[in-house]
Parts: structure tokens; sequence; C-alpha cells
């Protein structure tokens, strides 16, 4: 039964992928002029990801925690990474985000033409060049008020346990001084496991956390915001999983 319903997920993601084109490619046409962040093309393209998992029987996931009432107010975002499923389920909470991704998402068919049209940032691996393009990127959006998304993790958990984190978010949110919001994701692992071309059946979660200010730190404190994040993100993984 989960090989067919599989079959089913995956031709779902087909159907609203070739829907969502030329709706985020007309959002884009007109809002361009006037919006530089491109806001609302991401917007649009994040909402296929809503549409996919309502339809598919497999998943179940929800958010919780703080409630952004502002969409606008810019954040640097960082989660643990569990699954390629964790876009899905981040892409539930209820503003946008540009997302900080690896070079081979871009290239992927209609997805990277979608990425590139919602202002996503192109990163490839090992580049110091890419690396300094991607975090002028980042700065750009979130001068226009978009808030960007990175795993600091760098990579897919492999045993469920939470990885070492990365500078790259902390330095981008003390330089732009902007706040670091958490985010505690749990169950995408079973959603699509490793090894695996068939979806898992799971229930999953992301909690946003409360924000962590940024304003007067320099980079002498790169560290500590790193490791007073990692601290945050670890304990609600904990509690969410007990």
């Amino acid at each position: 039964m989960r090989t067919i319903l599989s079959v089913w997920a995956w031709f779902l993601v087909g159907v609203v992928v070739v829907i969502d084109l030329p709706l985020v490619f007309l959002v884009w046409v007109v809002t361009t002029p006037f919006d530089k962040g491109r806001y609302w093309p991401g917007f649009v393209f994040r909402r296929l990801c809503v549409v996919h998992q309502w339809l598919n029987p497999l998943w179940q996931f929800r958010t919780s925690g703080l409630k952004v009432h502002d969409p606008r107010r810019p954040y640097v975002v960082v989660s643990n990474h569990e699954s390629f499923a964790d876009m899905f389920l981040i892409s539930h909470l209820p503003w946008e985000m540009k997302w900080m991704s690896k070079e081979a998402f871009f290239k992927f068919p209609l997805v990277g033409w979608l990425m590139r049209m919602s202002g996503d940032i192109k990163l490839i691996r090992g580049s110091k060049q890419s690396i300094v393009s991607a975090m002028k990127g980042a700065k750009d959006r979130l001068d226009q008020r978009v808030s960007v998304m990175i795993f600091p993790e760098g990579t897919r958990t492999l045993d469920g346990s939470l990885g070492e984190f990365k500078d790259g978010a902390f330095r981008l949110a003390i330089e732009s001084q902007v706040p670091i919001l958490p985010l505690a994701v749990v169950g995408t692992r079973e959603a699509m496991p490793k090894g695996d071309w068939r979806f898992g059946i799971t229930s999953a979660e992301v909690r946003v956390l409360d924000p962590i200010e940024t304003t007067g730190l320099t980079k002498d404190d790169i560290g500590d915001l790193r490791d007073r994040t990692r601290a945050v993100i670890g304990a609600a993984i904990a509690e969410m999983k007990a």
C-alpha cells in the first residue's frame, strides 16, 4: 500500500509543480516592478508544498510555537535538517523566506526555474566565491525585508542527532543586525527515508522558537550566538520527542 500511495504522492509533486509554474511566472511578471525582494513569487511557490501535503495521505504536518505577526520583519531563520521533506513542512509557516540551497536544486527542471523566479539563493559548496555571492544575496533579501532560511548543519542528519552548526548564518545575522529565528523540526526523517524512493508514513512538526536578538553583537560573538541557538533548538527537539 505504501508503494501505491508513494506513486500517487510523486505524481502529485509533478502536477502541483506544473500548475504552479505559470502562476509563479504571472506573479513574478506583475510584481517585479515594486517587489524587489520577490516576496510574492516565493510565497506562491511555497504554497505548492502545502497543497501537496494536503493531498498526500502518508503525511500529517503541523506548525506550533511563536506566531510571527509581521511577515515582513526580516529574520535569519535557522533549523535542524532531518530530510528533504523539511522544505515541505517549513513551507507551511505563513510567511515567505528565501532559501539558501545548494546549486543542484537550481538545475532541476521546473523546480529550478521556480526557485530562480522566487529569489532563492544558490550556494556551491566548497567555492569561496559562491559563499561570498550567497552572503551578498542573503543580505540583499534582508534589506528588502524578506527573511532568509538556512540549515546551519549544512547537510541532513544521518542518524537523527543534531549536528554541529556552521558559522555562516550567525555571521550574516550579526552583520545585518537582524534577529535569529530558530525552528525545531521533528518527524520529517521518516517522511522521506534515505535510500528509499517511497514516501514514509509520518506525523511531523515544526516549532517556531523565540527570536534571538543580535543588536549590538559583533563578529566576536558569532560562536556564542551559534552555540546558544543550537542549544535552544536541541532542547526544543528533545521536548517535542518526549
